[in-house]
């Protein structure tokens, strides 16, 4: 039986839980529960804070685990990545107070608090900056305000908050971070190459699922050739006779984005009845 590791709180919880169930597996109903067993699929949930989730897979107490790149980096814990997840994208940045002008060389004998000093160090390292790392839970950007540090470094989505504490971010990216599924290399061998296979394939199928839509139409015979230029698919359309003498049915999967506008060049070729369905989950 799988054991997997699945946040219980913050930001990546819930769409974990959602990405979970359509994938189809159960997931807890009350958020109390700390584990379930999917009896039905062979798997067992453990709902643990997102921070201590690569320690646990990384000890081997637990087979995989769902938690953000930048925590599993932090966490200087022996697990690897080994699929990205495509949800909880944010940006690891440094900031420090507006007008400043700050570069990577300013961080050189400053103060720089963060809630990641283990990801941060490695960073500075590799660039030989000699920093000194305030550590903090939350709240980051108040520590220049309050005298605790010269900058700061921290997970950024749209910047708001650190503009509104009067902040600019300056320099390069630190990470690229996203939710991601992780292993112990050590357990490569001991987990069901099958079970892991599956459960990456319906991952994958819910993450496809999300950037496509099912699209029906139907459309005279002699336009089917231009039809299906605009709407090829992954493999190729599949078309169906009607009982409409000279039309025929097409079912093809689409990108999501722009599919407004296909379904006008359509209509201006001659499609008619042109419907679109989300997807909740697919296997390619």
């Amino acid at each position: 039986m799988l054991r997997i590791a699945v946040p219980n709180k913050g930001a990546l919880s819930e769409s974990a839980a959602a990405m979970l169930s359509k994938a189809g597996y159960r997931q807890r109903s009350d958020t109390k529960d700390l584990v379930l067993v999917d009896d039905i699929n062979n798997v067992e949930f453990y709902y643990l804070r997102p921070r201590d989730i690569a320690v646990y897979v990384g000890e081997g107490t637990l087979d995989l685990g769902i938690t953000g790149r930048d925590m599993l980096l932090d966490s200087g814990a022996n697990a690897e990545e080994i699929m990205a997840l495509g949800f909880g994208a944010s940006k690891f940045r440094f900031a420090a107070p507006a007008n400043g002008a700050w570069t990577l060389q300013d961080l050189n004998g400053k103060r720089i608090a963060t809630s990641y000093p283990g990801l941060l160090s490695d960073y500075l390292h590799a660039r030989g900056i000699s920093a000194r790392l305030i550590h903090l839970d939350g709240a980051v950007e108040s520590s220049i305000r309050l005298g605790v540090a010269d900058a700061i470094a921290d997970v950024v989505e749209t910047g708001t908050t650190l503009r509104k504490a009067g902040l600019e971010l300056f320099g390069d990216p630190i990470l690229l971070s996203e939710a991601i599924l992780v292993q112990r290399p050590q357990n490569r061998g001991d987990i069901d190459p099958l079970a892991l296979a599956h459960l990456q394939q319906r991952l994958s199928g819910v993450i496809v699922a999300r950037d496509y839509v099912l699209m029906d139409y139907d459309i005279p015979v002699e336009q089917v050739e231009e039809a299906s230029a605009l709407t090829p698919g992954l493999e190729s359309p599949t078309i169906s006779p009607l009982a409409k003498q000279g039309w025929v049915a097409v079912r093809v999967m689409v990108p999501a984005k722009g599919h407004q506008l296909l379904m006008d060049h359509l209509h201006d070729l001659g499609a008619r009845g042109i419907l679109v369905s989300e997807l909740s989950a697919c296997r390619l």
